[in-house]
């Protein structure tokens, strides 16, 4: 294959492309159900919901973002307006993300149920011990490096399925808009906020002594976390926590999506036969399983359970796909 000057492929993005479709794309449709759904949610719960009427407005802008970034592409069918369809919804999931604690919070919260399942399949907690039992400064930024390479990870693939496999494209944006849909259905439904949320509410005394207080609706009123643990002069330490500071909220700790997701993005990489990408990954996958419990993001059953629904949500995704392909 004869190499292209860096101009011409700039220029192709631009170009008019009869292929492109004029319909929305499957990964679109995907945001449209999970918009929908949780618009009735709001609706039935109301009166139970902090700011529903607001909720209901960013609904709006974000359908009124997808159906201007669809006009613009019947207008200037191009792989560029392909590419901002995709990056809109790829930015938009730090919006979802937080957005299901506030509908969350109308059912009880569950963390004594899980920090009491972890005591009893570890017999402590790994997540309030793992910091303490390697506090080195490198130990610490390596950590820190993976949790923060998450973003970065999911904006490679995506980036290496338009640019190198542009057919598969819509279907990688598929799975994994679909992946992360599902785990925020999750998330929305069960309520778990994690150690570094949890541990803070009860007192770390109370932890270490496998105590579990259930606090009920305790965290529709409270969001307080409390601070990273590791190398607070870090680099990396310092990225994450001031991410955590103004995105994080007490949800979505059941099971891990940074963990699935991650995982999901290596099944993306070895589909796409890309060891270039699959073993630049790999590193901070594996990292990862490690990283969210050393932050206090995650419980320890929350990384096993990240890795197993990565493997369904996965499976599921590509049967649907298959299945529907079949029946068109």
């Amino acid at each position: 294959m004869s190499r292209r000057k860096p101009w011409a492929t700039l220029t192709s993005l631009f170009q008019r492309d009869k292929h492109t479709t004029r319909t929305l794309y499957t990964w679109e449709w995907v945001v449209l159900i999970y918009l929908a759904a949780t618009t009735i949610y709001i609706l039935l719960f109301w009166t139970r919901l902090n700011h529903p009427a607001d909720m209901l407005l960013m609904r709006a802008r974000v359908l009124a973002v997808m159906l201007a970034l669809w006009g613009l592409s019947r207008l200037w069918p191009a792989p560029i307006t392909v590419l901002l369809r995709a990056t809109a919804q790829l930015m938009m999931l730090s919006w979802w993300y937080p957005d299901t604690y506030d509908l969350n919070i109308v059912w009880p919260n569950l963390d004594h149920v899980f920090a009491a399942a972890e005591q009893n399949i570890f017999g402590c907690q790994p997540a309030a011990l793992l910091s303490t039992w390697a506090p080195q400064p490198i130990v610490s930024e390596i950590m820190y490096l993976a949790y923060a390479a998450y973003f970065p990870m999911i904006a490679l693939t995506a980036a290496y399925y338009f640019f190198c496999r542009q057919k598969d494209f819509p279907r990688a944006m598929t799975v994994l808009l679909a992946a992360f849909m599902t785990y925020y259905v999750i998330f929305v439904l069960l309520p778990v906020t994690g150690p570094q949320y949890y541990y803070l509410a009860v007192g770390e005394d109370n932890i270490l002594n496998a105590q579990f207080p259930n606090l009920h609706y305790y965290f529709t009123t409270h969001a307080d976390r409390m601070t990273a643990p590791g190398w607070t002069d870090g680099l990396f330490y310092d990225i994450v926590e001031t991410a955590h500071q103004v995105g994080e909220r007490p949800t979505a700790a059941f099971p891990s999506s940074h963990v699935g997701i991650s995982t999901i993005l290596l099944f993306l990489a070895y589909r796409a036969h890309s060891k270039p990408l699959f073993y630049t990954l790999l590193p901070f996958t594996l990292l990862m399983l490690v990283a969210t419990v050393y932050i206090k993001a995650h419980y320890a059953i929350d990384v096993i359970a990240g890795l197993i629904s990565a493997a369904l949500i996965y499976t599921a995704i590509n049967y649907t796909i298959n299945i529907t392909k079949k029946h068109r």
